[in-house]
């Protein structure tokens, strides 16, 4: 899916950069990071909270508030902190960076399309998840939600 303009094209070929792009086993490890460091903010910060608050057992149709309010603190972990730094702190810990497929600053809808629709889509079921395996496939090493924001995960040295 590439939309590289041709203004886009002749930036990218103006600073003669090319990218490694990251493969499904870096991208895992750095998630895997990211869910531990996630798991850990829910679980120091979010639940002592919740039961300080005594707001503990509280359903909202199937789910409980503690699950909701924990789901969405890691929904905005990997959308701001993608967002601001374009990287979450699993990337940085690996070396890696999601960038625009434009060359230009992620933008909020792009990252909105990449970390809620796109992972939304691909862990919506079970089986789902085995999308992720086309990952090494692919010539950019996109995964669908890549594809989604129009988005790329590179290593962070840049070869001139």
């Amino acid at each position: 899916m590439d939309k590289f303009s041709s203004e886009d094209e002749r930036k990218l070929k103006e600073h003669s950069i090319s990218y490694r792009y990251a493969g499904f086993w870096m991208r895992f490890w750095a998630y895997l990071l990211d869910l531990v460091v996630v798991a850990s903010i829910n679980r120091i910060l979010i639940a002592p909270f919740l039961v300080f608050a005594n707001i503990q057992g509280i359903e909202i149709g199937f789910i409980s508030l503690e699950m909701l309010i924990m789901s969405i603190v890691t929904f905005l972990y990997f959308l701001v902190l993608t967002k601001n730094w374009g990287q979450t702190i699993g990337k940085r810990v690996f070396g890696l960076k999601v960038i625009s497929n434009t060359a230009q600053p992620l933008t909020w809808s792009a990252v909105l399309f990449r970390e809620v629709i796109g992972r939304y889509i691909l862990q919506a079921f079970t089986l789902t998840y085995i999308l992720y395996i086309i990952v090494p496939f692919q010539k950019k090493k996109q995964g669908l939600h890549d594809m989604i924001g129009d988005t790329y995960v590179v290593h962070e040295e840049i070869i001139m």
